[in-house]
């Protein structure tokens, strides 16, 4: 043989190597290592409603597991009814809406039978054999048991029916061929039921449910591969929803949440605040409205028990967040204040009554801003979406004050501006976003 063609062969298999290793990603829980058996082997069943629902009827089991599943906040669009799909997610490859999905037979799925939607849930592809996008994340509901999917499916049919077409999907050419997402649910949908991890309690096994198949945290808190996987090797280091940052889950000290007590966690998940991680924002404040606050406390409980044991993964461009206040005295700042004389006026005229100073209100603990990860991200991009878009405390919190937006009151120059006086005043390193940045986040209101 001859050795251009040996050299040609090595190429070859690195090329080869190198693909397998970006097309084939390790599974949501390979990082807990143990063995994965079946769930009539285990010592007992994490899945289905939690015991303190098991002697409620079937609406409220399945009312309980939709909610877990977030069902509402992807099939509901800003202002329109309950499920009946409309809401645009803006991608890197165009626009989807969601479908409508109660139970109207003309343009919900009304007329879907058991087997129809389990097909949808598990594998992607709905009552007429079309495939769907993992926007929608089968790949996570593939986990579902049936008997928990069914019980969703009672509950949505209860919801009242509403005659609503989505808008048509905005994509770009390939990704407008649905027939390549069959293509992709090959390689990506493993279209099998939850499997425990022996070794491990059932309380880190309910957690696991709850937040891999449920509540399919992943598919915003984990980075995706170029093939649009989820990127389980940075599992939970963060990611973007709906142009949001949604930041690093895991254990890492600094970045992650390996600083948080059990306590904050679960404070945080009830509530959208804790005293010393600041308040919930954005898609997440919705995710605690809709989904993380109805469930129980021991649901809560396990959840956290299992992310906290997600391996750390440093996010480098996050530092650890500043937890002291910051002075009262409205000249210092973490940077030299002739920088930052435009946002500090601003903040003085608009900001410091609900946030203060020290960026710490006793009085409305969700205006506080210490400890907030949005506060500690150089990239700024969390606060000055909240500042475009308004952040609203979540319903049953009983707060009083509400962020409003001002992105039709300021123009991309003061929000700049502000963002960076917030972020050298309250965060742990500063930040320069730019004006033309910010133009960019308006594009996606």
């Amino acid at each position: 043989m001859k050795r251009s063609h040996i050299i040609v062969g090595a190429i070859a298999v690195v090329v080869l190597a190198i693909a397998a290793w970006i097309m084939i990603v390790p599974g949501p829980m390979a990082f807990a290592g143990g063995r994965q058996v079946a769930l009539g082997q285990y010592q007992s069943n994490p899945t289905g409603a939690p015991p303190d629902l098991a002697q409620s009827d079937p609406l409220a089991r399945g009312r309980y597991l939709a909610q877990a599943a977030d069902c509402e906040a992807c099939h509901t669009a800003e202002g329109g009814q309950p499920f009946a799909g409309g809401r645009p997610f803006d991608t890197d490859f165009g626009t989807l809406y969601s479908p409508n999905i109660t139970p109207d037979v003309k343009t919900g799925i009304g007329s879907w039978s058991d087997a129809d939607f389990l097909k949808a849930v598990h594998q992607g592809i709905d009552k007429d054999g079309k495939h769907l996008y993992p926007a929608f994340p089968y790949a996570a509901y593939t986990y579902l048991t049936d008997q928990d999917v069914l019980a969703i499916k009672t509950y949505i049919f209860s919801v009242p029916s509403v005659n609503f077409v989505a808008p048509p999907h905005k994509l770009a050419f390939p990704f407008n061929q649905r027939s390549l997402m069959a293509v992709w649910a090959l390689l990506y949908d493993p279209n099998r039921r939850f499997e425990p991890v022996a070794e491990r309690s059932p309380e880190w096994n309910r957690g696991a449910y709850l937040a891999e198949a449920l509540g399919h945290c992943g598919d915003c808190h984990t980075p995706r591969t170029l093939l649009q996987a989820l990127n389980n090797r940075r599992k939970f280091s963060g990611g973007i929803a709906e142009g949001w940052r949604a930041y690093n889950l895991s254990s890492d000290a600094d970045s992650g949440i390996g600083g948080w007590s059990q306590a904050e966690m679960e404070q945080y998940l009830e509530t959208g605040h804790s005293q010393n991680r600041g308040s919930a924002f954005g898609p997440m404040a919705q995710a605690v409205h809709l989904s993380l606050q109805n469930l129980t406390p021991s649901d809560v409980h396990a959840v956290t028990t299992y992310v906290r044991t997600v391996p750390a993964v440093s996010s480098p461009d996050l530092p650890a967040p500043k937890l002291a206040r910051a002075s009262q005295y409205p000249s210092e700042a973490n940077t030299p204040d002739d920088k930052l004389t435009v946002g500090r006026h601003l903040f003085a005229g608009t900001c410091s009554g609900c946030h203060t100073w020290t960026g710490a209100n006793d009085f409305v603990p969700y205006a506080t801003l210490t400890g907030t990860r949005a506060v500690n991200d150089p990239s700024a991009t969390n606060v000055a979406l909240a500042i475009l878009r308004g952040a609203s405390p979540l319903p049953s919190s009983g707060a009083i004050a509400t962020m409003p937006s001002f992105g039709s009151t300021w123009n991309d120059d003061q929000i700049a501006a502000v963002s960076n006086y917030v972020i050298a005043r309250f965060g742990a390193q500063p930040s320069s976003i730019t004006p033309e940045e910010v133009g960019k986040l308006r594009q996606t209101m």
